[in-house]
């Protein structure tokens, strides 16, 4: 059976061909959990949000407030995203309110801390950045040093689970 590298597809040949060693060598899994041992213990919404509100009023405290946060079943499913962070605008008399809420794909309840970390960075720096666009990954590097990283090492990661299941199981 062969393993797809979809989440890798945008990512050099080059890396392509390092992680398709891994997976015909049997070593992706030991790989994963050489860099990253065990499992955040964020696993419940209201860890999560206290988890994104640190990293928020770190780094975009002056940003607007985040209503919601919380981990979701159907993400995945949804365009193959790890998060969403989703913006509404309202009149409220004479003032515009703007609600922002968070929602990280469940798949990250067993997944290493530096990965939920990386995406927690991603979804809060829409707040500020909504497109994918050199500010967006600049905040990102600013809240993040080894974001980029980060970001190809989850891709790394869903290759592994999607194909074996979770790591740490």
């Amino acid at each position: 059976m062969t393993t797809s590298l979809k989440y890798l597809a945008h990512y050099s040949q080059d890396i392509q061909q390092q992680v398709r060693t891994l997976i015909d060598e049997n070593k992706l899994k030991t790989y994963l959990l050489s860099h990253f041992p065990k499992p955040h213990q964020v696993t419940s919404d209201k860890a999560l949000r206290q988890y994104c509100l640190t990293y928020k009023q770190q780094y975009i405290k002056q940003s607007a407030p985040l209503s919601q946060v919380k981990y979701d079943d159907k993400i995945h499913i949804i365009n193959n995203a790890l998060g969403l962070h989703t913006y509404v605008s309202r009149v409220q008399g004479s003032k515009l309110k703007s609600k922002n809420e968070i929602r990280i794909g469940s798949v990250f309840k067993k997944a290493p801390e530096a990965l939920l970390q990386m995406i927690v960075v991603h979804e809060l720096a829409h707040i500020k950045e909504k497109q994918h666009d050199k500010a967006f990954y600049k905040l990102c590097e600013h809240m993040l040093p080894n974001y980029h990283q980060l970001e190809l090492m989850t891709r790394i990661y869903l290759t592994e689970i999607e194909s074996n299941g979770n790591i740490y199981s």
